[in-house]
Protein backbone atom coordinates (compact mmCIF):
# COMPACT_ATOMS: atom_id res chain seq x y z
CA UNK A 1 0.00 0.00 0.00
CA UNK A 2 1.26 3.55 -0.78
CA UNK A 3 2.00 5.62 2.20
CA UNK A 4 1.02 8.98 2.42
CA UNK A 5 4.81 10.97 3.00
CA UNK A 6 5.25 13.38 5.64
CA UNK A 7 6.22 16.99 4.74
CA UNK A 8 7.99 19.33 6.94
CA UNK A 9 6.88 20.99 9.34
CA UNK A 10 5.40 17.87 10.40
CA UNK A 11 6.63 16.80 14.24
CA UNK A 12 7.36 12.84 13.34
CA UNK A 13 10.40 14.08 11.56
CA UNK A 14 12.42 15.73 14.41
CA UNK A 15 11.62 12.43 16.49
CA UNK A 16 14.36 10.17 16.93
CA UNK A 17 12.86 6.57 16.26
CA UNK A 18 12.53 3.77 19.01
CA UNK A 19 14.56 0.53 18.26
CA UNK A 20 12.77 -2.50 16.98
CA UNK A 21 13.57 -5.58 19.09
CA UNK A 22 11.18 -7.85 17.76
CA UNK A 23 10.75 -7.88 13.78
CA UNK A 24 6.76 -8.64 13.93
CA UNK A 25 4.49 -9.25 11.15
CA UNK A 26 3.55 -5.34 11.12
CA UNK A 27 6.77 -4.62 10.67
CA UNK A 28 7.43 -6.53 7.53
CA UNK A 29 4.43 -4.93 6.32
CA UNK A 30 5.50 -1.59 7.01
CA UNK A 31 8.69 -2.59 5.22
CA UNK A 32 6.39 -3.62 2.34
CA UNK A 33 4.55 -0.71 2.03
CA UNK A 34 7.63 1.43 2.57
CA UNK A 35 8.87 0.00 -0.70
CA UNK A 36 6.24 0.74 -2.11
CA UNK A 37 5.92 4.30 -1.71
CA UNK A 38 9.25 5.01 -2.22
CA UNK A 39 8.80 3.63 -5.76
CA UNK A 40 5.69 5.29 -6.45
CA UNK A 41 7.61 8.55 -5.33
CA UNK A 42 10.70 7.56 -7.12
CA UNK A 43 13.08 7.99 -4.38
CA UNK A 44 15.99 6.08 -3.56
CA UNK A 45 15.64 5.94 0.33
CA UNK A 46 12.64 6.15 2.87
CA UNK A 47 12.71 6.27 6.28
CA UNK A 48 10.16 5.64 8.81
CA UNK A 49 9.76 8.83 9.78
CA UNK A 50 8.93 9.91 6.42
CA UNK A 51 5.65 7.89 6.63
CA UNK A 52 4.83 8.62 10.21
CA UNK A 53 6.64 5.82 12.49
CA UNK A 54 9.14 6.72 14.83
CA UNK A 55 11.30 3.94 14.11
CA UNK A 56 15.08 2.50 13.39
CA UNK A 57 13.91 1.46 10.32
CA UNK A 58 14.59 2.54 6.32
CA UNK A 59 14.30 1.30 3.03
CA UNK A 60 17.12 2.01 0.36
CA UNK A 61 17.38 1.10 -3.44
CA UNK A 62 20.07 3.06 -5.23
CA UNK A 63 20.05 0.23 -8.61
CA UNK A 64 17.59 2.56 -10.93
CA UNK A 65 20.18 5.39 -10.35
CA UNK A 66 22.53 4.84 -13.60
CA UNK A 67 23.73 8.83 -13.44
CA UNK A 68 25.43 8.48 -9.85
CA UNK A 69 27.54 5.53 -8.97
CA UNK A 70 27.52 3.64 -5.61
CA UNK A 71 30.48 0.80 -4.36
CA UNK A 72 30.02 -1.71 -2.09
CA UNK A 73 32.14 -3.81 -0.18
CA UNK A 74 31.30 -7.19 1.90
CA UNK A 75 33.81 -8.81 4.02
CA UNK A 76 36.12 -6.88 2.61
CA UNK A 77 35.51 -7.40 -0.93
CA UNK A 78 34.29 -5.24 -3.63
CA UNK A 79 31.07 -6.77 -4.76
CA UNK A 80 27.86 -5.42 -7.12
CA UNK A 81 25.86 -3.11 -5.43
CA UNK A 82 22.31 -5.15 -6.88
CA UNK A 83 23.25 -7.64 -4.33
CA UNK A 84 22.23 -6.06 -1.52
CA UNK A 85 19.24 -4.27 -3.34
CA UNK A 86 16.56 -3.41 -2.31
CA UNK A 87 18.05 -3.04 1.30
CA UNK A 88 16.65 -2.70 4.57
CA UNK A 89 18.33 -1.18 7.80
CA UNK A 90 16.93 -1.76 11.39
CA UNK A 91 18.87 0.03 13.96
CA UNK A 92 21.54 0.97 11.57
CA UNK A 93 24.78 2.34 12.65
CA UNK A 94 26.84 4.25 10.56
CA UNK A 95 30.88 4.55 10.84
CA UNK A 96 32.25 7.29 8.71
CA UNK A 97 35.65 6.67 6.95
CA UNK A 98 36.10 8.49 3.90
CA UNK A 99 36.68 12.33 3.15
CA UNK A 100 34.23 14.66 3.21
CA UNK A 101 32.23 14.74 -0.48
CA UNK A 102 29.88 17.63 -1.79
CA UNK A 103 26.74 15.92 -3.44
CA UNK A 104 23.55 16.49 -4.41
CA UNK A 105 20.14 15.76 -2.37
CA UNK A 106 16.60 15.63 -2.59
CA UNK A 107 14.38 14.54 0.05
CA UNK A 108 10.68 13.33 0.49
CA UNK A 109 9.90 15.35 2.48
CA UNK A 110 10.80 18.15 1.09
CA UNK A 111 9.53 17.99 -2.87
CA UNK A 112 11.25 19.64 -4.96
CA UNK A 113 14.13 21.09 -3.01
CA UNK A 114 17.38 19.78 -3.62
CA UNK A 115 20.98 20.93 -2.75
CA UNK A 116 25.03 19.85 -2.60
CA UNK A 117 25.19 18.48 1.10
CA UNK A 118 28.77 17.87 2.48
CA UNK A 119 28.91 13.89 3.98
CA UNK A 120 31.59 11.69 4.31
CA UNK A 121 32.08 9.53 0.94
CA UNK A 122 32.46 6.22 2.47
CA UNK A 123 30.90 4.77 5.26
CA UNK A 124 30.73 1.20 7.53
CA UNK A 125 27.20 -0.09 8.07
CA UNK A 126 25.94 -2.44 9.84
CA UNK A 127 22.12 -3.06 11.11
CA UNK A 128 19.88 -5.81 11.01
CA UNK A 129 17.84 -6.94 7.85
CA UNK A 130 13.93 -7.63 7.51
CA UNK A 131 14.96 -11.59 8.58
CA UNK A 132 16.60 -10.02 11.96
CA UNK A 133 19.79 -10.87 10.29
CA UNK A 134 22.85 -8.81 11.01
CA UNK A 135 24.49 -6.95 7.75
CA UNK A 136 28.01 -5.50 7.73
CA UNK A 137 29.05 -3.62 4.94
CA UNK A 138 31.67 -0.90 3.90
CA UNK A 139 29.74 1.79 0.67
CA UNK A 140 30.25 4.68 -1.32
CA UNK A 141 29.10 7.15 -3.69
CA UNK A 142 24.63 7.60 -3.78
CA UNK A 143 24.40 4.56 -1.91
CA UNK A 144 27.06 6.03 1.18
CA UNK A 145 24.72 9.37 0.92
CA UNK A 146 21.44 7.51 0.80
CA UNK A 147 22.65 5.56 4.17
CA UNK A 148 23.69 8.27 5.54
CA UNK A 149 20.49 10.79 4.87
CA UNK A 150 18.36 7.78 6.07
CA UNK A 151 20.03 7.27 8.77
CA UNK A 152 19.66 10.61 9.91
CA UNK A 153 16.05 10.60 9.43
CA UNK A 154 16.14 8.01 12.00
CA UNK A 155 17.91 10.51 14.45
CA UNK A 156 15.73 13.22 13.86
CA UNK A 157 17.95 15.04 11.70
CA UNK A 158 17.11 16.79 7.96
CA UNK A 159 19.14 16.97 5.07
CA UNK A 160 17.93 21.07 5.70
CA UNK A 161 20.49 20.31 9.12
CA UNK A 162 23.31 19.42 7.07
CA UNK A 163 23.13 22.45 4.72
CA UNK A 164 25.47 25.38 4.37
CA UNK A 165 24.35 28.74 5.75
CA UNK A 166 24.12 30.60 2.70
CA UNK A 167 22.47 27.54 0.84
CA UNK A 168 19.47 27.29 3.60
CA UNK A 169 19.56 30.90 3.38
CA UNK A 170 18.83 30.83 -0.01
CA UNK A 171 16.18 28.13 0.47
CA UNK A 172 14.30 30.21 3.49
CA UNK A 173 11.35 31.29 1.45
CA UNK A 174 10.72 27.36 0.53
CA UNK A 175 11.13 25.84 3.15
CA UNK A 176 8.95 28.65 5.55
CA UNK A 177 5.97 27.92 3.10
CA UNK A 178 6.35 24.39 3.12
CA UNK A 179 6.45 24.53 6.66
CA UNK A 180 3.49 26.53 6.75
CA UNK A 181 1.61 24.45 4.56
CA UNK A 182 2.12 21.50 6.88
CA UNK A 183 1.28 22.92 9.77
CA UNK A 184 -2.23 24.36 8.05
CA UNK A 185 -2.60 20.80 6.94
CA UNK A 186 -1.91 19.16 10.53
CA UNK A 187 -4.45 21.90 12.32
CA UNK A 188 -7.17 21.16 9.67
CA UNK A 189 -6.64 17.13 10.37
CA UNK A 190 -7.40 17.98 13.69
CA UNK A 191 -10.62 19.86 13.62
Amino acid sequence: MILPIVKYGHPVLRKKGARIETITAEILQLIRDMFETMEANHGVGLAAQQVGHALQLTVIDVTGSTDRPSTLELHGQPTDVSELMPLVLINPEVTPVGELVKGGEGCLSFPELYADIERPGTVDVKALNQTGQLIEFRCGGLLARAVQHETDHLNGLLFIDRMDKQTKLELKAELDALQAETKAELKQEKK
